[in-house]
């Protein structure tokens, strides 16, 4: 039995190629190892920024930003995950990857950070990087970390 989800997807972008809240859906749930409350928010460049900015003290636009809630009530955790449209959208033409494939890892990877995966020091990032590619295996998605 999948974990308890309570999602909301917000759209603040009017970019072109995102994908559906049913496939959000999907990807996040796929990733899921806890009940949860997620917003997934699919913004532009400004929004991003700022963000990043305002609770990373970091002055540039990020493909995914995920914030942690904890335990929004016993055994249930909550939080945010911020996707950036452009960024995403320049990623994956650089990366030669189709648009649906980075954005489901980028889905993927907030969620994880959201459960408490890290990428920080090379054990966790393996750790992280292993649980990906598994879970994009599953949407027919090739590993990310290889070109």
């Amino acid at each position: 039995m999948p974990p308890d989800l309570r999602l909301s997807v917000q759209f603040a972008s009017d970019a072109t190629g995102l994908p559906g809240r049913a496939q959000i859906r999907r990807w996040v749930a796929a990733a899921l190892e806890h009940p949860a409350d997620i917003t997934v928010r699919i913004v532009d460049a400004d929004e991003a920024r700022a963000l990043n900015r305002d609770y990373r003290h970091k002055g540039y636009v990020p493909n995914v930003l995920t914030f942690e809630y904890g335990e929004v009530s016993p055994g249930r955790l909550g939080g945010d995950i911020v996707i950036c449209a452009p960024v995403v959208a320049r990623e994956a033409r650089a990366q030669g990857k189709p648009l649906k494939h980075h954005y489901a890892h980028m889905t993927v990877h907030g969620v994880l950070h959201l459960q408490g995966y890290d990428h920080l020091d090379p054990a966790d990032a393996a750790i992280m990087e292993t649980r990906e590619i598994a879970i994009l295996k599953r949407f027919r998605i090739p590993n990310p970390y290889t070109s």
